[in-house]
């Protein structure tokens, strides 16, 4: 299963990468190969100061070894060893009016000290972060999610919805990062999904991320904005970063596992604001989204 998974990861990056060059209509991506001592490495692709796209990254990694101890510790496990593989990518636009998006597909086995596989799963999921909220974006984003879902399990977007709009809540902020999307993880055979199930609901959900996003970004790319719009991109960016650093289990998962620091780190935005206690003004766009991102919404 993890050759069949990294090969299809591999081909999912070519795809998202050439139709991301193609939007953006300037910048192309830059590669970077890399290897990580314990095992493993990866492919990292970003794209920077483009005409959409001011940093994004479509990453992509296979890494195997010893289990560290802390992540040892976390699934309750002795003296194991471990393979990940997975998709990683966060766009970051130029333009505040087009949102921010993120997704993450992946595979996880677990091996005792002969080789032998004791436990195995998948994760990921996609989520959308906007800055000025257009209903129809959310509500197209929601529905190619749930038309992925639909094909293999009826209870599958209800289900993942929520757990995205759980996962996705900056604690400390009280709020969430953005309008959702989904989010799942550890989807281990059981009597209903065997794990080519799985798997085939795993690349569904990966191939219908362009046809997502895409559409949003090209709606939005050329509209206008001035610099108090951009003002509020940058303090909500800061956010963003908030929930990466404090909250994210795969960025804590790739600091604790020796991961390589320029490609975890590669989800950060290049030019955040904090602004002290900023408030928006009463009854403004700004403040109509952060009403939305106290209360998640049923999209579809």
């Amino acid at each position: 299963m993890k050759d069949t998974f990294f090969s299809y990861i591999q081909q999912l990056q070519d795809t998202i990468t050439s139709k991301l060059e193609e939007v953006d209509g300037k910048a192309r991506f830059k590669e970077d190969l890399w290897e990580r001592s314990e095992g493993g490495g990866g492919r990292t692709r970003v794209i920077e100061n483009g005409n959409v796209f001011e940093k994004g990254g479509v990453n992509i990694s296979g890494v195997h070894g010893e289990l560290p101890k802390s992540m040892q510790a976390y699934f309750g496990v002795e003296d194991a060893d471990f393979y990940a593989c997975g998709l990683s990518l966060v766009l970051h636009p130029k333009n505040p009016m087009v949102p921010t998006v993120h997704a993450n597909w992946r595979y996880f086995e677990m091996y005792d000290k002969k080789g032998n596989i004791v436990d195995q799963w998948f994760g990921g999921g996609q989520d959308l972060t906007p800055y000025y909220l257009f209903d129809e974006d959310a509500l197209h984003f929601h529905t190619v999610c749930k038309e992925a879902c639909d094909k293999h399990h009826p209870d599958f977007y209800t289900t993942y919805k929520a757990r995205c709009d759980e996962y996705f809540w900056n604690t400390h902020r009280n709020e969430a990062r953005g309008v959702g999307g989904l989010f799942f993880d550890y989807c281990k055979a059981n009597e209903e999904m065997k794990m080519t199930d799985w798997y085939n609901f795993v690349t569904e959900v990966g191939n219908s991320f362009l046809n997502s996003y895409v559409p949003i970004a090209e709606k939005r790319k050329d509209l206008p904005y001035n610099k108090a719009q951009r003002d509020w991109q940058e303090i909500r960016r800061g956010r963003y970063v908030e929930f990466n650093l404090v909250h994210d289990k795969g960025t804590l998962f790739g600091l604790k596992t020796n991961g390589r620091i320029e490609s975890i780190l590669m989800s950060l935005p290049p030019h955040v604001q904090w602004r002290y206690d900023h408030q928006p003004e009463k009854g403004s766009k700004e403040e109509r989204l952060l009403k939305v991102l106290k209360a998640p919404k049923t999209w579809v």
